[in-house]
């Protein structure tokens, strides 16, 4: 059973910077691409981010940056230079098994 766990998400100020994590279970991490999605108020699902098994990231916004480690099967999320736009409810994603704005999430605002 595919499981994901969301944490660090909460309120930020403009300019600062968080990290998410995600603790995934249930499956052989290292041979999944994980990633991140965001669902933005009054808006759709959205890509963020996406690490393959061996490391390889790229993310949507420069600002943003994952990683992952294959020993604490973890995917990261560090986001620097928040801003207000950046206001979501974020969602990891394990290619081949579960994308998309599913599951619990974690709530980020950014708001002064």
């Amino acid at each position: 059973q595919v499981q994901l766990v969301e944490s660090g998400g909460g309120l930020a100020q403009p300019g600062d910077s968080l990290t998410l994590s995600c603790q995934a279970s249930g499956f052989d991490f290292s041979a999944h691409a994980m990633g991140w999605y965001r669902q933005v108020p009054e808006k759709g699902c959205e890509f963020v981010a996406r690490i393959l098994g061996g490391g390889r990231g790229d993310s949507k916004l420069s600002r943003f940056t994952i990683s992952r480690d294959n020993v604490k099967n973890t995917v990261y999320l560090q986001m620097n230079s928040l801003k207000a736009e950046d206001t979501a409810v974020y969602y990891c994603a394990a290619f081949g098994l579960r994308t998309g704005c599913v599951g619990q999430g974690t709530r980020v605002t950014v708001s002064s």
